[in-house]
């Protein structure tokens, strides 16, 4: 940071010493301070906000404006209505607390004892500093920086539980502080009343005989007393302990209350006893924590800090600006305010006309020309007050500022002469303008007010057209107001510089205080003085007086303000009616995408009910199918099985029942293996056994009977050699599942049937197939051959651990 040794008024440099008043008295900084303390409610805020000073740290500024961007977000959106979760943010409470640093230095001495007002005030630190660490650090996900914060406030919930209640707001400890302390207050007060009783027999006793001046108690030395008429004192044993002003009255203690003065004097000092032992103990306490106390108290005035720029940004409208980078330095204003001209006008229900204006690198000067008292100190004044509070980490009242990073705001502004340093307005102006020059550095931001001034115009056109030249030599951002021709000729015609100009309106002669950028403005003395009520026939005078070039310069720049005028209403005009026609654009766009849309959808759902119609239908079709195939294949079979049974040798004839007795071997129709007959039933029925399986059958489904075996036994016949031999079913998982997922429906059901066949003759009780969920067609042929086979008992949908819709369990008879 750049100081200027001995700085004059004029001068508001960044981050000055303490004794430097000049950003106040020249941009108004302390007056700002001011408005921002409205916001602050401790003395510990106050404090922090007295530290507040602008710097040309980048790092340190950069932080600030971070931290208020948070702040201000936090307190928008706590003020708007929000649904109750955690998270959200709920508007932090700084009351007013006391000054706290005289207590915290005390708090380090060790062997001090606070009294009961700075406990108090401590713990109401503590309670506040706690509220406001739980509320942010619920909000940490949101808000960060705010949580960084709170972090440094020390968790003391346990402390502040313990000295809760035991010390009121006046100072004093609560009657449950001790228990001690509780007994010794009852017994103070039914010593009180013991004494209250005897002196009103006293006064009773006494009432008539006119020793007393007065029927009532009183308490004088700390003893109650009563008050006697001067001269009859002797009537009354006891102990005077005063008169009266006048000399009328004595006070006197009865002898028979003596006794129990003392016994309350005496509770009374065992109370403050009391008292002092717990504030030494309560002090204690708060001792050991002495330095996370002070830590909470520091980080609570930050954040009182960082809650009032937010209340001033809400209420003022702010933004929180942001500094350009070293390689594209650039001062941007966008409807920027002085905030305290604001503050003078809402009084008033008045609002203020508002500047705009851009300066970069390529330009960094700016030349300010129009009317007396037309805004044009005001709009330096504006540049430079929010240039300082950017660099102090404020938000500005502006719908957009950016700045580069300065190292100093120097200004000259106002009339400075002297009459006791013998300064002319020239001579204060030109020492100040002198003085700029050997501060000013690349880095520097220059508001020079009516540049030239007090003296000889053309000597100071001449004049101020050399200082803006050095000013733009060093590379500064320069801002400068003035009415001389010369320099509105150079603002004009030289690269890097730019003119503006303070409207004013030639119907009612009154200025507009509008900053227009891009051509000069004129003066309008004549005019500005005719509508102040001077003399018409001066204004006539004095317009007679004016050279031809000056009435003609003066009338080509009205001219050029009108045609500037007629642009900027025609620009305006264009720019409404291009966002009339993007905002037709869009809503036709968007009439255009919801027909599009609803079109779509209609198609899609016309398209997914022909899919659904179309698939019924083919499942429909597959199925009628299917069941005509499986009918088909049935009967070809059936066909083929009568044929070849044809072609076959008659089977012999049943043999008699005579033959047939338990124990013989017969051989049964459509059972490749001999049967032994178990017993013989009524009506020509056989119990047999035939492998795994126990059987009754009739008489005529013996084909023959079988010799008996060898050895006693049944001995089975020996196949002939052109006939092969398959082992019987054996009682294995084969029989138990059997997948047909990718066969074709007539082949899955000839396997199936076998499989049947199989797991009956195997007594397998239940069976799984497989056959997927495709398109339903196996599904479907499966279970016509399932309603049909005489093996089953019922079957069903898998459940879904085994396979779900893609099986069907079996269960056989």
């Amino acid at each position: 940071m750049q100081c200027s040794p001995e700085p004059r008024p004029e001068e508001a440099v960044l981050h000055p010493p303490a004794t430097n008043m000049q950003a106040d008295t020249v941009l108004e900084f302390e007056a700002l301070r001011t408005l921002l303390a409205r916001y602050v409610r401790s003395s510990l805020g106050r404090a922090e906000l007295a530290k507040v000073e602008p710097t040309s740290d980048r790092a340190t500024i950069e932080n600030e404006l971070a931290d208020t961007q948070e702040s201000v977000a936090f307190v928008r959106t706590s003020s708007q209505p929000q649904p109750a979760s955690r998270g959200a943010a709920i508007r932090v409470r700084f009351d007013d607390l006391a000054e706290l640093g005289p207590t915290l230095a005390q708090l380090r001495i060790e062997g001090a004892t606070l009294d009961g007002a700075e406990i108090y005030e401590l713990s109401r630190l503590l309670d506040l500093a706690a509220a406001a660490r739980s509320v942010l650090l619920s909000a940490a996900e949101k808000f960060p920086r705010l949580a960084a914060h709170a972090v440094k406030i020390a968790d003391l919930r346990d402390l502040v539980n313990d000295l809760r209640g035991k010390i009121l707001p006046d100072g004093t400890l609560a009657d449950d502080a001790s228990v001690a302390l509780a007994r010794l207050r009852r017994d103070c007060e039914k010593q009180r009343r013991l004494i209250q009783e005897s002196l009103e027999r006293f006064l009773r006793a006494h009432h008539e005989n006119g020793t007393l001046q007065e029927d009532f108690v009183t308490i004088r030395n700390d003893r109650f007393v009563v008050p006697v008429v001067t001269g009859r004192e002797r009537r009354v044993d006891g102990v005077i302990h005063g008169a009266s002003g006048s000399g009328h009255t004595l006070f006197v203690e009865p002898l028979e209350t003596i006794n129990l003065n003392n016994e309350l004097v005496r509770l009374h000092e065992e109370e403050l006893r009391e008292v002092h032992r717990l504030l030494r103990e309560f002090t204690a306490r708060l001792r050991e924590h002495a330095v996370e106390i002070a830590a909470t108290a520091t980080a609570l005035a930050k954040l009182e800090l960082l809650f009032a720029k937010a209340d001033f940004a809400v209420d003022f409208n702010c933004i929180v600006p942001r500094l350009s980078p070293d390689t594209a330095r650039k001062l941007i204003l966008s409807r920027a305010r002085h905030p305290l001209l604001e503050d003078i006008l809402r009084a008033k229900r008045k609002s203020v006309v508002p500047v705009s204006l851009s300066l970069d690198s390529s330009e960094r000067t700016l030349l300010i020309s129009g009317p007396n008292t037309g805004g044009k100190t005001v709009a330096l004044k504006t540049v430079g007050l929010l240039a300082l509070m950017t660099h102090a980490g404020l938000p500005v009242p502006a719908l957009e500022a950016e700045f580069p990073l300065f190292d100093q705001v120097l200004a000259d502004i106002g009339d400075h002469q002297s009459i006791q340093e013998s300064l002319s307005s020239f001579s204060s102006h030109i020492l100040s303008i002198g003085k700029m020059l050997d501060d000013v550095t690349s880095d520097s931001l220059v508001l020079v007010d009516e540049l030239g001034r007090a003296t000889d115009p053309e000597e100071g056109g001449a004049l101020g057209v050399a200082v803006l030249e050095a000013f733009q030599n060093a590379g500064a951002f320069t801002l400068a107001s003035t009415h001389l021709m010369a320099m509105k000729v150079y603002g004009a015609s030289t690269k890097g510089v730019r003119n503006g100009s303070m409207g004013f309106d030639d119907t009612t002669l009154e200025p507009t205080y509008e900053l227009r950028l891009g051509a000069p403005g004129k003066s309008a003395g004549l005019d500005i003085a005719s509508r102040l009520g001077l003399d018409p026939h001066l204004i006539s005078t004095a317009r007679a007086r004016m050279t031809n070039v000056e009435r003609d310069v003066s009338r080509f720049l009205a001219e050029l303000h009108d045609r500037i005028d007629v642009l900027e209403r025609e620009r305006t005009d264009l720019t409404v009616r291009a966002a009339a026609i993007e905002a037709k654009e869009k809503s036709l766009e968007q009439t255009w995408e919801k027909q599009y849309s609803a079109k779509i959808r209609e198609l899609e759902q016309r398209a997914s009910q022909l899919t659904a119609q179309f698939e019924q239908r083919a499942q429909e079709t597959i199925g009628e199918l299917s069941q005509k195939a499986h009918v088909k294949v049935a009967k070809a079979k059936r066909e083929f099985k009568e044929a070849v049974e044809a072609l076959a040798p008659p089977s012999p004839s049943a043999p008699p029942r005579s033959k047939i007795e338990p124990g013989a071997r017969v051989r049964l129709k459509g059972i490749r293996q001999p049967a032994s007959v178990r017993r013989l039933l009524p009506g020509d029925i056989l119990e047999v056994d035939a492998g795994f399986l126990k059987m009754q059958v009739s008489l005529s489904d013996v084909e023959e009977v079988l010799a008996p075996a060898a050895g006693g036994g049944f001995q089975q016949d020996r196949p002939a050699r052109s006939v092969t031999f398959h082992q019987g079913p054996s009682f294995n998982d084969g029989y138990r599942e059997i997948n047909i997922i990718g066969q074709r429906a007539e082949a899955a059901c000839e396997h199936v049937d076998k499989m049947l066949d199989s797991a009956a003759l195997a007594q397998v009780e239940r069976v799984r197939i497989v056959h997927g969920h495709g398109m339903g067609i196996l599904k479907k042929a499966i279970a016509d051959l399932l309603k049909h086979n005489p093996h089953v008992e019922k079957f069903y949908v898998a459940s879904q651990e085994e396979g779900g819709s893609g099986a069907t369990i079996v269960e056989l008879k």
